[in-house]
C-alpha cells in the first residue's frame, strides 16, 4: 500500500524521498534479523570459548599422561629386584601408560578437526544470519522511493471505484506496476504515432514542429528521436490499420525549458518528410551486392558482358536505393547474379 508520496506536480530534487510503502512487516523483520544476528554472535563467542576449555582440558589429561608414562618408566628399573609378580605388573602399568599417552596423542588432530568444523559451522550461521539481515534491510530501503533526477512528479492512473484516477495516497500498488515518473522537464519527449504506411518516409533527424493544444500560440520546433520496429496494437480500430510509435525530442529556444511545457499534454506534430531516394540515380534494392568486407556493388552489363562496379549507396527504401557514386543514369544492372565466370 502507497503510505506517503509528494504531491503530484511538484519538484524534486535528485535522491529525494518522493514515495514511501507501508513497510511496517519489513521493519519488524528488520529487527527479527538484528537479533538473530546477535544471538548467533553471543553462541559463536560462548562455543569458541568451551571448545577452548574442552581443548585445554584435553592437552591437561595429556600432561597427566605424560607424567604417568614417566613414572612408569622409572619404575621399570626397579624391575630387577622385585618379584616376578610384581615385575609383571609393573610392565603392565608402563604398557597401559604407554598406551594411554600415544592414545591422547593420536585424538589431538581429530579433537581440533572437530573443533575446527564446530566453530566453522557456527560462523556459517552467522553469516547467514548477516545475509538474511542486509537482505531485509534492503528490503525494507526498497519500500522507500528515491527521486533518481531532479525533476516533476507525476503520478500514473489506476482503476479505483469503476473509473481511472490518478494514483493517490492509500492506494494498492502491485508488484510491477508503475505508479509515479519523475520528468526531467529540461529534455522533453513526445509520444506519437505514424501511420505505417506513411512510416518510410520519416527519417531519424528529420525536424518537426510542435503544437499544443492547452497552448494554441505555443509552437516549437523538435527532431525525430526514434522510430519504433514493430507495429502497435490497433485496439478498437480495424486490424489492417496499424501505427508505428514515434519520439520526437522538444528543442527549447536558447535552451532553456518552456514552463507551460509539462507532462501528459495533448500535442500535434508536422514532421518534414522527403522522398526515401533524393538522386536521380537509382536501382532496386535487390541489384545490390556485397562484397565480405561489405563493400557493395552491382554487376553492369558492358560490351563484353558483365562486370562488377564498386558503388557508393545513398538513401534507401524498400524498393530502391540511390547510389552517390559508381553508375549515370541509363547503366544497366543485373537483378541476380551473371553466370558463372564473373565474381568478386
Amino acid at each position: 500500500m502507497l503510505q506517503d508520496a509528494v504531491p503530484p506536480g511538484s519538484k524534486v530534487a535528485k535522491g529525494q524521498v518522493v514515495a514511501e510503502f507501508d513497510r511496517q512487516y519489513m521493519l519488524l523483520r528488520l529487527d527479527d534479523y538484528r537479533d538473530s544476528v546477535s544471538e548467533s554472535e553471543a553462541a559463536l563467542t560462548t562455543q569458541t570459548a568451551n571448545l577452548d576449555t574442552t581443548r585445554k582440558a584435553h592437552q591437561q589429561m595429556i600432561l597427566t599422561a605424560k607424567g604417568a608414562l614417566d613414572k612408569a618408566r622409572l619404575d621399570m628399573k626397579t624391575i630387577p629386584v622385585l618379584s616376578a609378580i610384581d615385575a609383571e605388573r609393573t610392565r603392565l602399568a608402563f604398557d597401559e601408560a604407554q598406551a594411554r599417552y600415544q592414545q591422547l596423542l593420536r585424538e589431538v588432530p581429530y579433537l581440533k578437526a572437530s573443533q575446527d568444523a564446530d566453530i566453522r559451522n557456527s560462523e556459517l550461521d552467522l553469516e547467514e544470519s548477516k545475509l538474511e539481515l542486509k537482505r531485509a534491510a534492503a528490503n525494507a530501503e526498497r519500500m522507500v522511493v528515491r527521486a533518481p533526477v531532479n525533476g516533476l512528479a507525476v503520478m500514473e492512473t489506476t482503476w479505483r471505484g469503476g473509473e481511472f484516477g490518478k494514483i493517490q495516497k492509500g492506494d494498492q500498488v502491485w508488484a510491477g506496476q508503475p505508479f509515479m515518473k519523475v520528468v526531467d522537464t529540461s529534455s522533453m519527449l513526445v509520444s506519437a504515432t505514424v501511420n505505417q504506411v506513411d512510416v518510410e518516409k520519416v527519417r531519424l533527424g528529420a525536424k518537426a514542429r510542435v503544437k499544443f493544444d492547452a497552448y494554441p500560440d505555443l509552437q516549437l520546433t523538435a527532431h525525430v528521436e526514434s522510430i519504433g520496429a514493430m507495429t502497435m496494437e490497433a485496439g478498437q480500430r480495424e486490424n489492417f490499420v496499424r501505427q508505428i510509435p514515434v519520439r520526437l525530442r522538444i528543442e527549447f529556444p536558447d535552451g532553456k525549458p518552456d514552463p507551460r511545457v509539462i507532462p501528459d499534454l495533448t500535442v500535434s506534430a508536422d514532421v518534414e518528410v522527403s522522398p526515401p531516394v533524393r538522386s536521380e540515380t537509382v536501382v532496386p534494392r535487390g541489384a545490390i551486392f556485397r562484397a565480405g568486407n561489405g563493400q557493395p556493388y552491382v554487376y553492369v552489363k558492358e560490351r563484353t558482358g558483365w562486370s562488377p562496379r564498386d558503388v557508393q549507396v545513398g538513401a534507401e527504401d524498400y524498393l530502391v536505393a540511390a547510389i552517390r557514386s559508381g553508375l549515370s543514369a541509363g547503366d544497366v544492372v543485373a537483378l541476380d547474379p551473371p553466370p558463372s565466370g564473373v565474381d568478386r
